[in-house]
């Protein structure tokens, strides 16, 4: 297979470590906001070669967009630069590289902030950073476009590595990329080495969120003790493989179920694309190995799609909410009431919002012991171009029904003059049209070219399915009790996982869970496309969702608007189970 030209092919290995056949990498945050204590735990917890830190998402784009439109200086993720204030010196001392996407919209601007940081406090660094991913400029977006930027892959923080970096902060970089970028310089691998690049894509993948690796959020939660788990990490060898394990004596656990759980998350098929090679999820296998040990061996890969994601956000408009609370009888009757109330009022007022929607949620149960649950809570949601629209117009009439409604009427909060919401798109642009750039600790800029080879991304047929279980008796329960699930948003469509955590329980699994029975179970997602995509080397499913999330999380279209507790729901639904599996 072709290189991606001279400056790839004669890139040399630079060891980030002592062992040249090993790298240790760990994460300190997997969005903006993480725990902030995080950097200093992974630095002091143990030996690292180099630290990473994920601080993007879509719905952060959007935020750091607003940021620069108030002072172009701005646009990173000032958090980062705290969590330095104490970290910078103890990663120097002990000889840990950290790497994080921390820069957003402005990496420039925040690799000048960490050198004056570092400065101030006498540590001698050297500091770097990727761009080339912001393509505003490039205009043709359409109309109130905030943001458009390139995922781009790993080859500027190798670069940057290899170049003698301490400190490299990009831009909207692949989550990751941060690993993989990390995994080429410590080797020397080159473009063509593929199985070993998605093997190091596979194990960013699974530490880009954090603690979500090493039990956070898991299905199966009362396995570990999480009430504060610790930060996960992974031992990356010359041939791709990897063992996610954590710091000793740290909180949560690491096991096969946290591993399979967060290698679900927000993908999609089997192919798991990526600017540097598509991984094959499909060829993964999770073994352990000890306690707190997992192993990832057997990723192949294939070359990258010829086009990169880019991400675009807008500001969509003006929204407003009021959530009415309807205790004790005639729950149906009080909500008919009050929605009837509100039109009325819009109707006298000459502005109804564009989009008026209602939810009744039945938290409520009857002969409640206590008042709250009694309670049933209608949610309305308003959106409108005109934030008068969904302003005084709507929180005005909303308060006037106070002493004129249903009997108990009450709102959980008093309504506001309404909010921006935001859009999330993601297009294609050609990988040779996007600049990534390397700037490295001198200065000098390095281009870093695009794949010599790519391949379309297609997805690829079902593998055959497990000999179904044979007949037997029932009884309806939970599927949660046989299957764990993890969910996740990419734009407007979700995703979600399920495994199985037996062989027995997979080839039941496979054969039931299907479409139609998803879609019967999750109501939500009947009229919308579904594709289930079957991975039996992790004895799951993964099923993507499109348009359930409407215009993405930042729209907040649903009550859960990033989908993350969509495959709890599933877990929850109550299904005829082989008594086998209990």
């Amino acid at each position: 297979m072709s290189g991606d030209g001279a400056a790839a092919d004669a890139a040399p290995a630079r060891p980030l470590g002592a062992d040249p056949d090993v790298l240790r990498v760990g994460n300190a945050s997997g969005f903006y906001g993480d725990r902030f204590d995080a950097l200093r735990e992974m630095l002091t917890g143990g030996p690292l070669d180099v630290l990473t830190g994920d601080y993007l998402a879509e719905l952060t784009m959007l935020i750091l967009g607003r940021d620069r439109l108030k002072d172009p200086a701005r646009g990173y993720a000032r958090t980062f630069l705290r969590q330095l204030e104490e970290g910078l010196g103890l990663a120097v001392e002990r000889g840990v590289r950290i790497v994080a996407n921390a820069g957003g919209l402005n990496p420039a601007g925040l690799a000048d902030a960490v050198r004056e940081l570092a400065d101030r406090a006498g540590v001698p660094v050297r500091v770097a950073h990727v761009e080339g991913d912001d393509l505003l400029a490039r205009g043709g977006w359409g109309e109130g476009v905030l943001t458009a930027n390139a995922y781009l892959g790993g080859g500027g923080i190798a670069a940057c590595l290899r170049a003698g970096a301490d400190v490299v902060v990009t831009g909207r970089v692949t989550d990751a990329a941060l690993v993989g970028g990390a995994a080429q310089a410590h080797f020397g691998w080159r473009p063509e080495d593929l199985d070993r690049l998605a093997g190091a894509v596979v194990a960013g993948h699974v530490l880009e969120c954090g603690t979500q690796a090493t039990g956070g959020n898991y299905a199966f939660f009362g396995d570990h003790d999480v009430r504060r788990p610790g930060f996960p990490l992974a031992e990356i060898a010359r041939d791709g493989t990897a063992v996610i394990t954590k710091h000793p004596g740290t909180g949560g656990g690491v096991d096969v179920g946290t591993v399979t759980a967060q290698l679900l998350y927000e993908t999609s098929g089997a192919r798991y694309a990526g600017p540097d090679v598509t991984a094959r999820l499909d060829t993964a296998r999770v073994v352990a190995q000890a306690p707190d040990r997992v192993r990832i061996e057997g990723v192949r890969g294939e070359a990258p799609p010829p086009t990169l994601k880019t991400g675009l956000t807008r500001l969509g408009g003006w929204r407003n909410e009021v959530t009415f609370v309807l205790t004790g009888l005639a729950v149906e009757d009080k909500a008919e009431l009050v929605k009837a109330q509100m039109d009325a009022a819009f109707e006298a007022a000459g502005r109804r919002p564009a989009q008026v929607r209602w939810t009744l949620a039945r938290t409520d149960r009857p002969d409640a012991d206590v008042q709250e649950e009694a309670a049933a809570l209608l949610r309305l949601v308003v959106r409108d171009t005109d934030q008068d629209a969904v302003g005084r117009a709507v929180s005005g009439a909303a308060i006037e029904l106070a002493l004129a409604s249903y009997p108990g009427f009450h709102v959980t909060a008093p309504p506001g003059k309404g909010s921006p919401y935001g859009v999330f798109e993601a297009v294609a642009v050609p990988a040779a049209e996007v600049a990534h750039t390397a700037v490295l600790p001198d200065g000098t800029r390095v281009p870093i070219p695009p794949p010599g080879r790519t391949r379309p991304l297609v997805r690829l047929p079902d593998p055959p399915l497990p000999e179904p279980l044979p007949a037997g008796a029932t009884r309806r329960a939970p599927l949660g009790l046989v299957a764990g699930a993890r969910s996740g948003d990419k734009g407007g469509s979700a995703n979600v996982g399920v495994w199985a955590r037996s062989d027995q329980a997979w080839r039941w699994l496979a054969h039931t869970l299907t479409v139609e029975r998803l879609r019967q179970l999750l109501p939500e997602t009947a009229e919308l496309p579904v594709d289930r995509h079957v991975l039996p080397n992790l004895r799951a499913l993964n099923f993507v969702v499109e348009g359930l999330l409407g215009e993405g999380v930042a729209a907040q279209a649903r009550f859960d608007p990033q989908a993350k507790a969509v495959g709890e729901w599933l877990r929850a639904r109550h299904m005829d189970i082989p008594e086998v599996l209990w």
